[in-house]
């Protein structure tokens, strides 16, 4: 069996310019944290949804409760091996991510299939009942590069920066190097902050001084408002 992962933690997101970033990385490295090199920073992901986009229709409404199924890996789409499934869930503002590692092909053949490795454990068998009770389909790919920083200082707080948000609706091997489409410009950084639940003092006082506003965002969100919805006729 795969070793298996779960996170429970709160998340908030921030639409920053280059200059906001850098001013608050300088800041971080003041408190102690350190930028993880990571080999790559390229993160890829394949989200599962249904034929008319249920999951991220309702995602998007904001709801007490939602859910997602995704195949995530890590670096050059042609240097890529492994994988993870991942079942995340949102409630109450607290997410819930619990994934599996498992090599690419066997973890895409099976969410595909709709029949998840035996050794996957629990969490492919969870993303095996959501496929098919939603009869989950792959719809969409979303990529970035991304870089994280961490404390041993502050072990509860992990930051992390996204650039070149992209976006395809077909040829979903997370190996390929079809093109994709931008969802925001160069000069746009997505900060993410995961902690336990409490944004330690010095850390809003942070927020507050490079005048970082809190948004409300989702990356396979935006590519279906901009990009899937509108191809639709705003049918779906």
């Amino acid at each position: 069996m795969m070793t298996e992962e779960s996170f429970a933690r709160v998340e908030t997101k921030y639409m920053l310019t280059v200059p906001q970033e850098q001013f608050i990385e300088d800041e971080l490295q003041k408190q102690g944290f350190c930028w993880m090199d990571f080999g790559d920073p390229t993160v890829q992901s394949l989200y599962y949804d249904t034929p008319g986009y249920q999951l991220i229709r309702t995602s998007l409404d904001r709801p007490v409760y939602k859910e997602k199924l995704r195949l995530r890996a890590y670096g050059k789409p042609e240097k890529v091996t492994m994988s993870f499934i991942e079942v995340k869930k949102k409630y109450k503002g607290v997410v819930y991510k619990r994934r599996v590692a498992q090599p690419l092909e066997t973890a895409y053949i099976g969410l595909n299939s709709g029949h998840v490795s035996e050794d996957g454990g629990q969490v492919a068998r969870e993303a095996e009942w959501m496929v098919h009770r939603y009869a989950l389909q792959p719809k969409a790919v979303i990529t970035y590069d991304r870089d994280a920083w961490f404390s041993e200082r502050w072990p509860d707080v992990r930051i992390t920066f996204d650039r070149n948000l992209a976006f395809r609706q077909s040829d979903f091997s997370l190996t390929s190097q079809s093109p994709n489409a931008a969802l925001t410009t160069p000069t746009q950084r997505l900060m993410e902050i995961k902690t336990g639940g409490t944004v330690p003092l010095w850390l809003s006082r942070l927020l507050q001084a490079a005048c970082a506003d809190r948004v409300h965002f989702s990356k396979y969100g935006l590519a279906y408002l901009k990009y899937i919805q509108p191809q639709s006729g705003g049918a779906l």
